[in-house]
């Protein structure tokens, strides 16, 4: 599946949080909670999240070119580390409005009815967080996957920030709402830590995951009984794309067209247990000690 076809749940993502603000302003706007604002807030890192993934997967989906021979599936990257920027940056004014308010209480009005409007929002942030978590993990999208994190996180920062109205009602401790706007702010920290690290580790090229690792692994043991060897075996993670590099090495009295056929049974068992993959094969001699020599990235002799 294309990222061109997963576009649609960036629009979805943008629909939601454009509702979610406008709910999420009503409620604080009708209550004066510092807590409800800084959800808000983080609904606002949302829509700017949206319109950034929109966009990147609008260029990931672009075809390989003569500048990008590898496509264009690094773009999703940039989309999740701005996202998780974005979020860092939020957290920030979140903690600045808090600490102001706990040193200057001010009581809330209308509680009930701003509660049922921050719930509202979190519950259309559910519904579409869960829709863009099974779409990223199902098209290997971390775009989807880091947006999708952070509407759950928004869900349960939510949570967290009713409860604290919710505690300030029945206790009229004005101490609560503040405090528990620092709490979100610190869960926002850490999800958006976490998206940029992930951002970064694709960046940088970072290998398979284990479970696509042994995945590859297992397809190569199975080929070894045929007197086959393996060695060089590399992976990385573009966006939704996957690249497999391995040397085969096979008997030096081998024809073309017999280490050629086993080449393609080869890339053809790797794409089926990893769809979206591309699979690069080198064949070499097993006699030959120049076969030998290039197991690393910078050849030896």
């Amino acid at each position: 599946m294309s990222e061109r076809f997963l576009t649609r749940f960036a629009w979805l993502s943008i629909a939601a949080a454009v509702v979610t603000i406008a709910l999420k302003l009503a409620a604080w706007l009708i209550t004066g909670s510092v807590g409800l604002l800084s959800d808000a807030a983080e609904s606002l890192v949302n829509l700017l999240g949206g319109c950034l993934a929109l966009a990147m997967l609008t260029i990931a989906a672009r075809p390989a070119d003569e500048d990008h021979a590898y496509g264009h599936g690094k773009a999703e990257y940039f989309s999740s580390g701005v996202e998780g920027g974005l979020i860092l940056v939020a957290a920030a004014g979140i903690t600045i409005t808090a600490i102001g308010r706990l040193l200057h209480p001010r009581p809330l009005e209308e509680i009930g009815v701003g509660l049922a409007a921050s719930a509202a929002a979190s519950l259309i942030n559910l519904i579409v967080a869960l829709s863009l978590l099974r779409a990223g993990r199902r098209h290997n999208s971390i775009t989807l996957e880091a947006n999708a994190r952070h509407l759950l996180t928004d869900v349960w920062t939510s949570a967290g920030v009713i409860a604290g109205v919710g505690l300030v009602a029945l206790t009229d401790l004005l101490w609560l709402d503040p405090v528990v706007a620092l709490l979100v702010a610190a869960n926002i920290v850490r999800t958006g830590a976490d998206i940029v690290r992930r951002s970064v580790l694709g960046l940088m090229d970072t290998a398979l995951v284990a479970g696509d690792l042994e995945a590859v692994r297992g397809i190569l043991r199975r080929y070894e009984s045929e007197g086959v060897q393996f060695h060089a075996l590399r992976t990385r993670q573009s966006g939704a794309r996957k690249f497999v590099s391995v040397h085969v090495l096979v008997p030096g009295q081998w024809t073309v067209q017999r280490g050629h056929e086993l080449l393609e049974r080869i890339e053809a068992d790797i794409r089926n247990a990893l769809p979206g993959s591309t699979v690069f094969t080198h064949l070499e001699s097993l006699e030959d000690p120049a076969s030998w020599e290039d197991q690393t990235l910078e050849r030896l002799g």
